[in-house]
């Protein structure tokens, strides 16, 4: 999947941002924020990048009317979920309800970068699979070094700061329900890795025959029906401990910890709210 999509989709779900302002923030300057990281990776001047520009303004234009009301109406429904307590189906609905978004968007990015890839002289195809091998080795370096063990450790720490944001400070029964999590399930980052590779090389055959604006929407629809079947496997095993793991936690949250993550999805909630009714700055 393209860089370009991947980087859209991370700053309009809000996954990584520390809190709600935060998201405003982050949202206000995001032609900024994709402009500088789409150039990174595409060397383009001139007109060729006057047109980058403008269809990363019609993307987000795009973005603001439409996918961020739906953002809030998953937010508040989320949050109203959560308040009532969370069964195994409320579970499944926020990861496929997510994952449509993100489908939607990937899409939409796609339809948008295609014709930019067809226009790549060879020259910036190779600057593009230059800055894919870059990626590639920071990716090995974050998660592919060291032994078992302390990749485990790694996943326990990452695990438990996300939780910590959402939850408030876990106690520590429920910090010993997340560490069976990280210890018991798959490490599968070599097949990751494996999975990020054919993507971008799917990517880049694509830019050397110009045929993206022919294959890259459907790529970013059906893209994960290439996977290897071990990655697959092994993937949809990570998201059935996840799934338990939620399910357990739901059951030990305290009053103040339940009220913090209800709080934080209708925040989420009013700000995608507040940024669709906004005008673009």
């Amino acid at each position: 999947m393209s860089n370009f999509a991947r980087l859209a989709a991370v700053l309009a779900l809000g996954a990584v941002l520390g809190g709600c302002s935060a998201l405003r923030v982050a949202y206000e300057n995001a032609d900024t924020f994709l402009r500088w990281r789409a150039t990174s990776y595409l060397d383009l001047h001139g007109e060729a990048l006057d047109d980058l520009h403008e269809r990363i303004d019609a993307f987000l234009g795009w973005h603001r009317a439409q996918a961020l009301p739906q953002y809030a109406n998953l937010a508040a429904e989320a949050a109203s979920r959560v308040e009532a307590g969370v069964a195994p189906a409320d579970i499944v609905w926020g990861y496929d309800a997510f994952m449509a978004q993100a489908e939607e968007l990937l899409r939409e990015a796609a339809e948008r970068i295609a014709p930019v890839l067809d226009r790549l002289t060879p020259e910036q195809v190779r600057h593009l699979e230059e800055r894919f091998a870059d990626d590639n080795r920071t990716f090995a370096r974050e998660n592919m070094r060291g032994s078992e063990k302390e990749r485990r450790q790694l996943r326990l720490r990452r695990t438990r700061e996300r939780l910590d944001d959402w939850l408030g400070s876990l106690s520590d029964e429920q910090l010993a329900r997340v560490r069976r999590f990280a210890e018991s399930t798959p490490l599968f980052d070599d097949l990751r890795d494996r999975e990020r590779k054919r993507l971008q090389g799917e990517l880049l055959a694509m830019a050397r025959g110009r045929e993206a604006s022919r294959r890259l929407p459907q790529l970013a629809l059906r893209w994960r029906e290439g996977r290897d079947p071990a990655y697959a496997a092994a993937s949809d095993a990570l998201r059935e401990q996840a799934f338990a793991l939620f399910a357990d936690l739901d059951k030990s949250l305290s009053p103040a910890q339940r009220a913090h993550l209800v709080g934080r999805l209708r925040g989420y909630g009013e700000d995608f709210s507040a940024l669709a009714k906004a005008r673009p700055q």
